[in-house]
């Protein structure tokens, strides 16, 4: 890439009261950024451009490209692909382009097993239910969805990001609580490790979005 951006109004114009975005400087804007929190061997693949894309007109609500492009902007974002090949960062990097209220926080998959390990169900209440002032959950991506360990507490067994995810879909039909994910697990291993009930409640919760098989490691 050819031009340096290194702040996100320098990615956009201003017409009619609406951000136009420039692609190219979105990705310059990705890339800087990058270098920046992961250091200066970060760079973007020419492979996962259309993946970028994808994530980007997601998060600055395009309508009219995400149509084209088949992705419905009130669900989340299930982003897949090889280990390595930079979907943590991806999503770091990226959200600042959504606006204030589709803001989401990440933590791993892991954390919140750990988390139940220690305090039980009142440890994932966080994650699945509104505090007094919602109207809706707090925006999540959840990543790495099949690294984390099926824990035991006090004896009993539980599959704790299938119980997040099918109490987060719940309030996705009620209120629109969006949810996002990363994974390197196949559909056919998502339903193997958390059944085809969680499976088809993620098809109606996420735009499957994947890098390429190819992709490598950001860094």
């Amino acid at each position: 890439m050819q031009i340096h951006i290194h702040k996100i109004q320098e990615t956009y114009t201003i017409e009619n009261n609406q951000k136009i975005y420039d692609f190219n400087k979105c990705l310059s804007y990705i890339e800087s950024q990058g270098k920046e929190h992961y250091g200066q061997s970060f760079k973007i693949n020419i492979l996962d451009i259309p993946t970028i894309y994808k994530l980007v007109i997601y998060m600055i609500k395009d309508q009219n490209t995400a149509l084209k492009l088949q992705i419905d902007l009130n669900k989340g974002i299930l982003l897949s692909g090889p280990i390595g090949c930079g979907k943590t960062s991806i999503m770091h990097l990226i959200k600042t382009f959504a606006s204030p209220l589709s803001d989401y926080k990440i933590k791993t998959c892991r954390e919140i097993s750990f988390e139940f390990a220690k305090s039980g169900f009142d440890a994932i209440n966080k994650y699945t239910l509104k505090q007094n002032y919602q109207s809706r959950l707090s925006g999540y991506c959840f990543d790495d969805l099949g690294a984390e360990q099926q824990i035991k507490h006090f004896g009993n067994d539980c599959n704790v990001m299938a119980e997040v995810l099918i109490s987060r879909y719940e309030q996705f039909v009620e209120n629109n609580s969006i949810t996002h994910l990363t994974s390197n697990l196949s559909a056919s291993e998502i339903e193997i490790l958390y059944g085809n009930r969680l499976r088809s409640r993620m098809r109606n919760m996420f735009n499957l979005v994947s890098f390429n098989d190819n992709s490598n490691d950001k860094r």
